[in-house]
């Protein structure tokens, strides 16, 4: 062979490597700036054609610049007594008027308002909704000047104490949490492969894949193309981590395989490419599709979350499929050093050799089994109640606004602070007041007037619109306080002419609530049919495509089942965030998919060479290495969502790292085989395989015992 062929060979993956070397320098910094372009302004994710959501639009007429509310509550020491709010109120208002000229700090400021039980004084603040990293020191002189008042405990509470304690709580997205997953990850690469090199190698592909796909997310939430908050924001890193590592760990255990039956590498990273690439981009095509159904969701975050984690899919294939092949290349066996290639089958597979001959002996057992104990798991999943968490239950940790919230509640009622608001037409305000104050549950209502504060004056009036703060009894992320929401909206609703919309923050719980459940009808339909297509085009067949989807939405179901009990019992959670169960559905089933999509593959290969009950077995023994290893790592990457200390994240982490390992384990390694073994060639209707046929590997490359025969 001439030098020049032999040189071109080099010079594809020399130059794959200095393009991913390059995207890796330049790109990737944007994984940690992707919090510049990310807002936590939870009213930029609400529900498109909510009524809360177009008060929120009209309520912005209503104010010469948006504001952030913080309420200042006091109390006295111990359980104080009934002429604490007398005793302390002209103090606590000097205290408010001291901070009126405080940086950020914007239009007047109220007194000290007693509460009903004379135990407890609040006050309010409007600051600017712009002041980003300066509200912290905004908050900290206004704790200063409140703790000034001798002889009680000052607490700040409302949407600005609550923004910054998000803030907080996603200031770990950046550092802890890639920090966490990454490491997690290399040390299970490191014990699989008992490699030094190859760990490293997948950990660097999937950074670079990462950096990419921030990058181009930065660019398009930069032009307002797409949204980011910190919870999309963690869930990219996530993914594309565990999406990166699992393709990785495919190709590279293929190129394993290949490399110890041939010796040439250029020839052992072709056969791989090509027995692998399909199953690859399959699996990714069915994570993408199914994120890209969220588009379908009228819940603002939701669609943020499909474009922006379908990018990060595209991003870890492309790299797999790209950086990794020119690096095994360039390696060679040194990639697996100081391990070596071998066949498959032998050493630490022996437990799928054990696995595959107790299916292939009582194949039905098998499956009737392994289906008895999904169906226990899922008969609980009703028990798992998305209807919100409660906002002492948004932090895991103890968060200084839920502390302040509480205290507010304890003293004044349980709506103070987060106002219904409505909006009606001024000419019947009065009756819409009136409507309001008559409604079960309401505390008290009153039009906002040209002061900027409820009652004392003549309404402002706005476009011929005038709003009126209602304060619940309950409170505000309550249930009763969601009905009598509802309540509230049929009776202004009934005031004639008056166009009057109900919003604020237990409203838009509410229609977050309803829009969730509503979402779920829709899209849970299109995501099954969109892999059942996948499946359909990629096996050839329909009954196996049916089989699998039903078994994955099966562990879904399961899943949860076995979530609403350790969030009630161990965790400790009343509700589950409205948007967890359509999240929890997206990701397993489709990452679910994608280990039956590599298994399923790989025994359509073996079944077209060696019959389709040896296929089956076969293709059990060569994948159950690599699919274990990769439902582990995926596993284990979501898990690290758990060092954010917020509810819907950790409820996230455990639902998909604990419904990944079910999948993996029970679904992928006996339900399925064990039906299509039982099946046979009934399970490939209305294809046929032809056995003897097929681009497979060679015989020689499976054990002869590998289903004990």
């Amino acid at each position: 062979m001439s030098t020049t062929p032999r040189r071109a060979r080099w010079l594809i993956p020399v130059v794959l490597l200095v393009a991913w070397l390059g995207i890796g320098g330049m790109l990737g910094p944007y994984a940690g700036k992707l919090g510049e372009v990310a807002t936590n302004d939870q009213a930029a994710f609400l529900p498109r054609s909510a009524e809360s959501t177009k008060v929120v639009a009209e309520q912005r007429a209503f104010q010469q610049d948006e504001t952030l509310p913080a309420v200042v509550v006091w109390t006295g020491p111990g359980s104080g007594g009934d002429s604490f709010a007398e005793s302390h109120r002209a103090e606590a208002t000097r205290a408010l008027a001291s901070l009126a000229d405080t940086p950020g700090v914007v239009g007047g400021v109220s007194p000290a308002l007693p509460s009903e039980d004379g135990k407890a004084l609040q006050g309010v603040l409007q600051l600017r909704p712009d002041l980003g990293e300066e509200l912290p020191v905004a908050l900290e002189r206004i704790q200063a000047a409140a703790d000034g008042v001798a002889g009680s405990t000052a607490q700040l509470a409302g949407p600005a104490a609550s923004q910054a304690d998000l803030a907080d709580a996603f200031a770990g997205i950046d550092g802890l949490l890639l920090g966490v997953a990454l490491v997690t990850v290399l040390v299970i690469l490191l014990l699989v492969y008992r490699s030094l090199l190859l760990p490293l190698v997948i950990i660097l592909g999937a950074v670079f894949s990462l950096g990419l796909a921030c990058a181009v997310v930065y660019v398009l939430a930069d032009h307002d193309v797409v949204r980011v908050d910190g919870q999309v924001q963690g869930i990219l890193s996530i993914l594309v981590i565990g999406a990166a590592t699992d393709y990785a760990l495919l190709l590279t255990a293929r190129y394993r395989e290949e490399l110890a039956v041939r010796a040439d590498r250029f020839e052992a990273v072709r056969a791989a490419l090509r027995q692998s690439w399909g199953a690859i981009v399959a699996s990714a095509g069915t994570v993408a599709l199914g994120l890209l159904a969220l588009l379908l969701s009228d819940l603002t975050n939701n669609r943020a979350l499909g474009p922006v984690g379908a990018i990060g899919i595209v991003c870890a294939v492309l790299s797999s499929l790209t950086f990794l092949p020119a690096v095994l290349l360039l390696l060679g066996r040194a990639a697996y050093w100081p391990a070596k290639p071998r066949r498959t089958g032998g050493g630490s597979e022996g437990v799928w050799h054990r696995v595959a001959a107790l299916v292939d002996r009582a194949p039905r057992k098998v499956w009737a089994l392994s289906l008895a104990v999904l169906l226990g798991c899922a008969a609980f999943s009703p028990a798992l109640t998305a209807k919100g968490v409660p906002l002492d239950e948004i932090f895991v940790n103890d968060a200084p606004s839920v502390a302040a919230q509480q205290t507010l509640g304890r003293h004044f009622p349980g709506g103070s602070g987060n106002p219904a608001v409505i909006i009606a037409n001024a000419d019947r305000a009065a009756e819409v007041t009136a409507a309001a104050r008559d409604t079960d549950g309401v505390a008290s209502a009153a039009p906002v007037t040209a002061s900027g504060r409820p009652g004392g004056g003549e309404p402002r009036v706005v476009d011929g619109r005038v709003r009126i703060d209602v304060t619940l009894r309950a409170a505000a992320d309550t249930d009763a306080a969601k009905n009598t929401v509802a309540g509230l909206r049929e009776a202004v609703h009934a005031v004639p002419r008056a166009d009057a919309l109900v919003g604020g923050y237990t409203a838009q719980q509410y229609d977050t609530r309803r829009t969730a459940e509503h979402d779920r009808t829709l899209i849970v339909p299109v995501v099954l049919a969109i892999i059942l297509v996948i499946l359909i085009g990629l096996l050839r067949s329909l009954l196996m495509p049916l089989l699998l989807v039903a078994t994955v939405a099966l562990n879904f179901l399961a899943t949860l089942g076995i979530s609403a009990l350790v969030f009630e019992h161990v965790l400790g959670f009343s509700g589950t965030d409205a948007s967890v169960p359509l999240y929890g559905f997206v990701f397993l089933v489709a990452l679910g998919v994608d280990y039956n999509i590599f298994l399923m593959s790989r025994v359509r290969e073996e079944s077209l060479r060696h019959g389709v009950r040896q296929g089956v077995l076969r293709g059990l023994v060569a994948t159950g290495g690599v699919i274990t290893s990769a439902g582990v790592v995926l596993a284990a990457t979501f898990a690290a969502l758990g060092v954010i200390p917020l509810a819907f994240l950790l409820q996230i982490a455990f639902i998909v790292a604990f419904g990944v390992l079910l999948d993996t384990l029970v679904v992928r390694s006996l339900l399925v085989p064990a039906l299509a073994v039982d099946l046979g060639a009934r399970a490939w209707w209305p294809g046929r395989l032809s056995r003897g046929s097929g681009d497979g590997p060679s015989q020689d490359r499976v054990p002869q015992d590998a289903v004990g025969v």
